[in-house]
């Protein structure tokens, strides 16, 4: 039992060294193996390593993966025509130099976030102040993002990383621009609106007009035309009047004299005081008047 024990022990305390001794490396990670807290070697190729058990040596794990920077918080900046612009950015990078990024920064990623934050933002900061907003926004933006990539490549050199690419997200203007430019279009609006008002009032007014000169036109041409027509109708009727009463004399008398008669009494309620005698009643009196010649025949 003794020597048992004795085995299952020794076996117990070479694995536990051989594991002190090996590790794996992920294509996904630099391996840094420290020795008494300096940095003897960086592993680059996956597989199983090995190195001294501790406290000889330990290993430090860097993601060789790329990493993504969001602009922790956006802040105005201002243009050449000093308007304030609000620009959220992001940058790509990871770990190219595993000894310089361990010695600048350490292990932890975010510190290198840290202290890459302001740099980035200030690197925004010189590249959009010598630029309109158009260029911002439009024109330049590509050449904005390449020229603070440029700007960032020295700068993460001693960060032991490299800058992989610099993107924005999104520009705004800050909040009282922002109103501003609203303001802005709805004065503008307004003004189209109210100009195209004005344009319809006035192709309102000259359809109105010439449609009333046009009602004017027909209306005077029908005046003309029905005038002329009447005229035609009274001449002819004059004519055929003028024959009828050519050919008796008499009875055009006695016709003129029932139209008299007509024209003074259209209505019951009319009162004329007259001399019997006059000549109006001449066609009344059977004798010496127009009805004489009508017994006689």
């Amino acid at each position: 039992m003794n020597r048992i024990a004795s085995i299952v022990i020794g076996a117990l305390i070479a694995f536990m060294v051989a594991s002190s001794t090996l590790f794996i490396v992920d294509q996904r990670q630099f391996a840094v193996v420290y020795a008494l807290g300096e940095i003897k070697e960086v592993v680059t190729e996956p597989g199983l390593k090995f190195k001294l058990p501790p406290p000889f040596q330990n290993v430090v794990f860097l993601d060789r993966r790329m990493q993504t920077l969001d602009s922790p918080e956006s802040r105005a900046i201002f243009t050449a025509e000093k308007k304030s612009l609000v620009i959220d950015w992001l940058v790509k990078w990871r770990v190219a130099e595993p000894r310089q990024f361990i010695r600048n920064s350490g292990t932890d990623m975010r510190n290198v976030e840290t202290r890459l934050s302001p740099i980035v933002q200030a690197a925004f900061n010189e590249e959009v102040t010598k630029r309109t907003v158009l260029s911002v926004l439009a024109t330049e933006r590509e050449k904005v993002m390449n020229d603070v990539r440029k700007r960032l490549e020295d700068e993460a050199k001693q960060f032991g990383i490299e800058v992989v690419d610099v993107r924005i997200k999104r520009v705004d203007f800050s909040a009282n621009i922002t109103d501003s430019v609203y303001r802005r279009m709805e004065s503008e609006r307004k003004r189209v609106a109210a100009e195209a008002r004005s344009t319809g009032s006035a192709e309102s007014e000259k359809i109105r007009a010439d449609a009333d000169r046009q009602r004017e036109v027909i209306v005077a041409e029908a005046y003309r035309d029905a005038q002329k027509v009447k005229g035609e109708g009274d001449a002819k009727a004059s004519a055929l009047y003028a024959e009828a009463f050519g050919r008796d004399p008499q009875f055009a008398q006695f016709y003129r004299s029932l139209e008299a008669y007509r024209t003074t009494w259209r209505s019951k309620s009319d009162v004329m005081v007259v001399d019997p005698s006059s000549d109006f009643f001449k066609a009344m009196r059977g004798s010496g008047g127009a009805a004489a010649p009508a017994k006689g025949k």
